[in-house]
């Protein structure tokens, strides 16, 4: 008769490895809950109403010949974090991070100098004078409500990402690859008008809210421009900011742009280069020829008052700036007297021409003391941090007022010879049949 042995299995004959194996099985599932609930939740919670956009520009850059490396998250957080606790963002070239702005009351939003003045404000050796940064005519900001808070904008001590709809010109997008802890440290707004406010609205989206900020400008272009490069004076306790045109979604860590980008850069500013115009004559032609702003004589003032004042086409003795045309769509700042300085010295060119930013950009940066230190990224890694989108593709035959304003009738530009024209010596430099280099840009200390 045969004898049937039963033995324990390996696995069980050891009871610490059994003790082992069960505290594996019943933690692991816990550890990924946390894991995956620590991640922050979407901004924002979208109606099926409202859709998606479907319109992304394409890319024609598959690859990236010019790659930004990032930093862990972790570091990049720790980092950020103690900068924007200590509040120690004192730049090599901005010796103090305050700046005095003129306050008072005036006939426009920014005072409506003239050049001669507007240019008197450039070399801000003393840190005693007042700089003229609009408000000088009412922004109105409730102080509470839903739409926009201001105690909630001062209370903001860190890094702000902010974004404006003017005109339901384009929809709100939600920032992607969000770390667990950014919105610790960072705070996300959004800017819109009461035509954006009412489509929002018969979507339940901000159901019920009012608007809650005045514009000061008929032109919503300009309006736009307000919080886009006055950002420092709406969060005024704000460290750094990153400013994202409606049309753009931020697919990376706020946090980590900011480090790789303007941090380890040693910047005031980081901001992507334009894919095609180098010097600022080529994108005011550019502007002319694609109706960007309908009125071809104010683009001439323009060119030929910036040409009197020293603006020089671009050359490598303009090095490290290495352009003289960006694309404005995305820009990191870090708050201080250099790119605060910049910022309202530009605003003040926007209200006495137009909100074209590219065109004072380089007259600005180039002929402004102190030198502000500028990280000018190429294009092809804007469009991996970012996607672009058409803008908001309007129905029943409506016309957002921006794009009404662009296709209003063009002022065309009073013929003038090249010969004895203010701008005379830039176009021969730019076309090189001159090499005369007085009164070039230096370059930054």
């Amino acid at each position: 008769m045969g004898c049937v042995r039963v033995t324990t299995p390996l696995l069980f004959q050891s009871k610490l490895l059994g003790l082992s194996l069960l505290y594996l099985l019943t933690t692991l599932p816990l550890s990924i809950y946390v894991s995956f609930s620590a991640l922050p939740r979407p901004l924002f919670s979208y109606p099926t109403t409202y859709g998606e956009h479907k319109h992304a520009l394409p890319s024609s850059r598959s690859s990236c010949s010019t790659p930004v490396f990032f930093s862990d998250y972790r570091t990049a957080f720790d980092e950020i974090h103690n900068l924007c606790r200590n509040g120690s963002l004192s730049s090599k070239n901005s010796s103090s991070p305050i700046l005095r702005y003129l306050e008072g009351r005036a006939e426009t939003f920014a005072g409506n100098f003239s050049s001669r003045q507007r240019r008197s404000f450039f070399n801000h050796g003393d840190d005693r004078s007042s700089i003229p940064c609009g408000f000088l005519r009412d922004f109105f900001i409730r102080e509470s409500g839903m739409t926009l808070d201001r105690a909630a904008m001062e209370q903001c001590t860190g890094v702000v990402v902010l974004s404006a709809i003017f005109g339901d010109h384009d929809k709100i997008r939600q920032p992607k690859g969000l770390g667990s802890k950014t919105l610790q440290t960072v705070c996300f707004f959004m800017f819109i008008d009461d035509s954006t406010l009412k489509v929002l609205n018969s979507h339940n989206i901000l159901a019920g809210a009012e608007t809650a900020i005045g514009l000061p400008y008929d032109n919503p272009a300009m309006n736009g421009v307000v919080p886009k490069h006055l950002i420092h004076r709406l969060f005024p306790n704000a460290k750094f900011s990153i400013w994202l045109d409606a049309k753009l979604q931020l697919t990376v860590d706020p946090l980590l742009l900011l480090h790789s980008l303007l941090i380890s850069k040693g910047a005031d500013i980081a901001i992507s280069k334009h894919p095609f115009n180098l010097h600022t004559m080529e994108e005011a032609i550019a502007t002319a020829r694609w109706r960007k702003w309908a009125d071809i004589e104010s683009l001439r003032l323009q060119m030929e008052t910036y040409c009197e004042y020293g603006l020089r086409p671009w050359t490598p003795k303009k090095l490290p700036y290495t352009t003289d045309v960006p694309d404005t769509a995305l820009i990191a700042r870090r708050h201080g007297l250099a790119s605060n300085l910049f910022s309202c010295l530009l605003f003040n060119e926007l209200e006495a021409f137009n909100p074209r930013d590219q065109l004072p950009f380089a007259y600005v940066r180039d002929l402004m003391i102190p030198r502000i230190r500028m990280n000018m990224f190429d294009v092809e890694v804007f469009e991996h941090v970012a996607v672009e989108y058409r803008h908001n593709l309007k129905r029943e035959g409506r016309m957002p007022p921006a794009a009404a304003a662009a296709v209003r009738p063009t002022r065309r530009a009073a013929p003038v010879e090249i010969v004895g024209s203010k701008c005379e010596n830039y176009l021969r430099r730019m076309w090189g049949e001159a090499t005369d280099d007085i009164g070039e840009g230096q370059s930054p200390d």
